[in-house]
């Protein structure tokens, strides 16, 4: 929003972060004047390389492409933990299945009966063994 004061530095900056956000952005002009907002909707453009879209009322829209991100790969990542249903059928016919979920972590497996069980770490040899040592 622009008050009494005009054009600031301020609004520059906050005009500037909230198209890099967003990249799409509505600014509410509080002045009466109409060139007076059309030369702040002109000036927001030039100075912040954006795309003038739409001047309504004392609605100013302006556009301008997003920047890529980078995305950040961590290779100490390890996978998160995943939410399972499992339906645990009745003996009885008739009976609607129990349904319940379960979290499996990254370090767990879901067995076919729906059980948890916890990875076991990979076994080594023995000639392996002998051959570090």
């Amino acid at each position: 929003m622009v008050g009494g004061d005009g054009l600031t530095a301020a609004v520059k900056k906050e005009a500037d972060a909230a198209l890099n956000a967003h990249g799409l952005i509505k600014i509410r002009v509080f002045s009466d004047d109409r060139a007076a907002r059309e030369a702040m909707f002109q000036t927001l453009a030039d100075e912040l390389n954006a795309a003038p879209i739409q001047h309504i009322g004392k609605l100013l829209v302006l556009w301008r492409p997003m920047p890529e991100r980078e995305k950040v790969v961590d290779e100490n990542r390890m996978p998160g933990p995943r939410d399972f249903k499992v339906l645990k059928y009745s003996k009885q016919s008739g009976q609607r299945p129990e349904v319940k979920t379960l979290r499996v972590l990254g370090n767990q497996r879901l067995t076919a009966g729906g059980q948890v069980k916890r990875a076991k770490p990979k076994q080594i040899s023995v000639k392996k063994q002998r051959s570090q040592t």
